[in-house]
């Protein structure tokens, strides 16, 4: 296989060094293949360092000193209409329809407007066949789902979409106060039932003997991840997880080529408003291993935020999208691992001609 000439450098479509037809980022050949003459071309890998996909500062980027850029030369971008997602991708690729909403996009596509540029990406690794026998699984087990609800399991009903994420390590350092709590036991007379009678008897009696307590603790995090786009519910992303983080790629538009890449929705600084109330139940438990004794009381806490850093990264998913009754349901599946998380209503139909069909049931059987 040969070896393409990074996009960062070159143009923005990807040609075929055997027919001149664009080529696609193939996951099951995990390289860039041309559907006409079958040329597999590998995509350029920057040699990795010991410490993975580098981090860049948070303060820098969020101060907006930052560099901006778009996520390649010859990118495109499309806004949808309908749910507000916009969506990047490489030429010869066309928008066509919203791969989050279903709806169909007349928006003019546009020279793609600069960001902070992905550090990062997890190429496809599940193809959309296997993608859509995945979701064909998942959907033997809902009864009473629609039957437009099966066109998603089709693969022309799944698009490959690279969903964007921010990535945070930080080290917090926390000043708190509280309240140490100690067991102690007394003798005390307590009344009891015995042999249906009320009697006396002396227990033991557990007590807690409190003690002021004031300290300072460090609690390190290490790529806390923070989807970036609000097409897809953020609970419907936790489920899709794990992420095979450690096998990242550094960025290539390469890895584009025949997919779609969303513009992140969620800005840094405010993604991280949000990993910091995802750090406090950490936090809070390191607080109370470094109080000890038997109970704890955190009264006062006050957290500095260390050493902060980000990436911006594009993780995998294949999403489909359909419209019943005048509302919106979406399929992800972790273009990974597989795993599928979805929505489906119910038809209203089916439900009745299953009614139907136990009524007639039982009255044959009384019948005989």
């Amino acid at each position: 296989m040969n070896e393409v000439e990074s996009a960062k450098s070159g143009p923005g479509r990807f040609p075929c060094p055997g027919c001149s037809a664009p080529l696609e980022f193939d996951p099951a050949a995990s390289a860039l293949v041309c559907r006409y003459c079958g040329t597999k071309t590998q995509v350029r890998r920057e040699e990795r360092s010991a410490e993975g996909v580098p981090e860049l500062s948070f303060e820098e980027y969020a101060g907006g000193s930052g560099a901006l850029q778009p996520v390649s030369e010859k990118a495109l971008q499309v806004s949808c209409a309908s749910c507000g997602a916009s969506v990047q991708f490489e030429p010869p690729q066309v928008a066509g329809v919203c791969p989050f909403c279903s709806a169909k996009i007349v928006a003019q596509a546009k020279s793609a407007d600069p960001l902070i540029a992905p550090q990062g990406v997890l190429p496809f690794g599940l193809a959309k066949v296997q993608a859509s026998a995945s979701v064909g699984t998942w959907l033997q087990s809902r009864w009473f789902a629609p039957n437009a609800l099966k066109h998603v399991a089709k693969p022309d009903g799944l698009d490959g979409v690279y969903v964007p994420y921010w990535s945070f390590d930080a080290r917090v350092v926390s000043d708190y106060a509280g309240h140490r709590g100690e067991y102690y036991y007394v003798r005390e007379e307590v009344d009891a039932i015995e042999n249906g009678r009320q009697v006396r008897r002396v227990q033991e009696v557990r007590k807690v003997r409190w003690y002021p307590v004031q300290g300072r603790v460090e609690t390190p995090f290490d790529d806390l991840l923070q989807p970036a786009t609000k097409a897809i519910d953020a609970r419907k992303l936790s489920n899709l997880e794990p992420w095979d983080l450690p096998k990242l790629e550094s960025y290539e538009p390469a890895y584009l080529a025949g997919f779609k890449a969303q513009r992140y929705q969620v800005e840094l600084p405010v993604a991280f408003e949000t990993a910091k109330q995802q750090m406090e139940p950490a936090i809070y438990h390191t607080i109370q291993r470094d109080i000890g004794g038997d109970e704890q009381q955190v009264n006062d806490v006050r957290n500095e935020y260390c050493d902060v850093t980000f990436r911006h990264l594009l993780l995998p998913v294949w999403v489909g999208a359909y419209r019943f009754q005048g509302k919106v349901f979406q399929i992800t599946v972790n273009a990974r691992t597989g795993e599928v998380q979805g929505e489906r209503p119910y038809s209203v139909m089916k439900i009745l001609l299953f009614v139907l069909f136990i009524v007639l049931v039982i009255a044959l059987l009384r019948s005989q």
